[in-house]
């Protein structure tokens, strides 16, 4: 079975992410459950665990967080929709290696490679498309500013880069526009990059 996971980069803004069919595992980060119900939901900072919990869409979703707010929402408040997120498949001694340093993105790739051969990758654009902030929430709430400056890209790129080294048996689709140039750490046998060519995105 094939997981798609859903970043939130504006190379999808003009896509409507509908009609999947129930092959596909949707796996989504953070603020993605205000436009569709995914299957699983990760979210490592707790004002975005907060926010999802409340939300019509997750009543059926799998919402994961770090250890601290896993242990406080499924214990605490017993909420049997929380989950940790999945262990770091490696050891390393870089400050991108610790599992704290890993964001909600990153861990979504990861837990799609825990729970599918075939993986999807849409919205993970990394790059800034102007000088400032890439995300389709930004000026919403718990996001920043448009006018605020891109976020660092580097870790996202090296993580997502373990994660397809670590699963050389999975196979990774990298979808999105025909610009966007594929990092080259990302250059590997067991993962390719294809154009986004339409704006229903449906999986059949």
């Amino acid at each position: 079975m094939t997981s798609l996971v859903i970043g939130n980069g504006e190379s999808r803004k003009d896509f409507t992410l509908t009609n999947f069919s129930n092959n596909y595992k949707l796996i989504g980060c953070n603020a993605v459950h205000r436009d569709i119900e995914v299957d699983h939901l990760v979210c490592c900072d707790r004002r975005m665990v907060e926010e999802s919990i409340h939300s019509e869409n997750t009543l059926n979703t799998k919402i994961y967080a770090r250890h601290d707010w896993f242990k406080y929402y499924r214990k605490i408040k017993k909420d049997k929709r929380i989950y940790q997120v999945p262990e770091l498949p490696y050891i390393g001694n870089l400050k991108q290696d610790q599992p704290i340093h890993w964001g909600s993105g990153t861990y979504a790739v990861l837990l799609a490679a825990t729970l599918s051969q075939r993986v999807c990758l849409i919205g993970f654009d990394l790059y800034p498309v102007s000088e400032k902030v890439n995300n389709l929430y930004k000026n919403t709430n718990n996001y920043s500013k448009a006018a605020a400056n891109p976020v660092d890209y580097s870790f996202w790129e090296y993580q997502i880069g373990k994660v397809f080294q670590h699963f050389p048996n999975n196979e990774f689709v990298v979808l999105n526009t025909p610009d966007w140039k594929m990092p080259k750490v990302w250059n590997r046998p067991n993962v390719k990059f294809e154009v986004l060519a339409t704006k229903n995105l449906t999986f059949a």
